[in-house]
C-alpha cells in the first residue's frame, strides 16, 4: 500500500497560512468532498488541536465525528518533545532511531510510557466519558489532526485503527512535514495535506515513486 497524497501546491512551504483552525478545517473539507454524505464515513479527531479542525470537516461533509485519544511519550528532560506515542487501547509506537540517539534506558522508556498511559486515562474521561469506541469495520475513516510534526502520534492511531478492519483510512491535516508524510505513506490509503513543509531530499523521493 502506498498512499495517494493530495496537497495544495500553492501553499507548499508557506507560513501563517490559516487564520485559525476553523478556517483550516473549512479548506480541508473542500479537498474531502468525495466523502460528503457517505453513510459509511466517519471523522475521527485527535484532541486537542484536531477537534476544532475536525468539527468543521464533519459539518461540511455531513458525516459523524468521534474522538481518538493518542498521546506522545515525552522525552524525560523535555516535555515538549516525544520519542513515540501511545493510543487509547495500548498500542505503542516508538521512534527507534531517536530512542537510540537519546540513549534512553528501558527504565526511562517504561516510566515515560506509564506516565503517558495515565494521561490517556484522564483524557478518556474528559473527552469520551469512557464511552466505547464506535464500530469502524468496513468504514471510511477520515483521521483529522491540526498538523503532523514527526507523524508518530498519527502512526500509532493508524495501527490501532487497522486492527478494527476499516475499509479505508484517510489522514487529513492542514499542515505536515514531508518526514511525517514519508512515515505514513505506506500505512494509510490517502493523505490530504494543504500546507506541506518541504525537506527537499524526501520530497524528491516521494515524487520519484509517484505518491505526490
Amino acid at each position: 500500500m502506498i498512499a495517494k497524497i493530495i496537497e495544495e501546491p500553492a501553499l507548499r512551504e508557506q507560513v501563517k497560512v490559516f487564520r485559525d483552525r476553523f478556517k483550516a478545517g473549512k479548506l480541508l473539507a473542500e479537498k474531502l468532498q468525495e466523502y460528503s454524505h457517505q453513510e459509511n464515513a466517519i471523522v475521527l479527531v485527535i484532541p486537542a488541536g484536531g477537534v476544532p479542525v475536525g468539527s468543521i470537516v464533519t459539518k461540511e461533509l455531513a458525516v459523524p465525528m468521534d474522538v481518538l485519544i493518542v498521546r506522545k511519550a515525552q522525552i524525560p528532560w523535555n516535555a515538549e518533545a516525544g520519542f513515540g506515542a501511545v493510543t487509547w487501547d495500548g498500542e505503542i509506537v516508538l521512534n527507534e532511531l531517536l530512542v537510540e540517539q537519546l540513549g534512553l534506558t528501558e527504565d526511562e522508556i517504561d516510566e515515560a510510557i506509564a506516565k503517558t498511559k495515565g494521561n490517556i486515562e484522564v483524557r478518556l474521561k474528559k473527552f469520551r466519558e469512557n464511552k466505547p469506541m464506535p464500530a469502524i469495520e468496513n468504514k471510511i475513516i477520515i483521521l483529522v489532526d491540526d498538523g503532523l510534526a514527526s507523524g508518530f502520534t498519527t502512526l500509532a492511531a493508524v495501527k490501532s485503527l487497522r486492527k478494527r478492519q476499516p475499509k479505508k483510512i484517510v489522514v487529513a491535516v492542514p499542515t505536515a512535514s514531508v518526514g511525517a508524510i514519508d512515515l505514513l505513506r505506506c500505512e494509510v490509503d490517502e493523505i490530504v495535506c494543504l500546507n506541506l513543509e518541504v525537506d527537499r531530499s524526501r520530497l524528491q523521493r516521494l515524487m520519484k515513486i509517484g505518491t505526490i
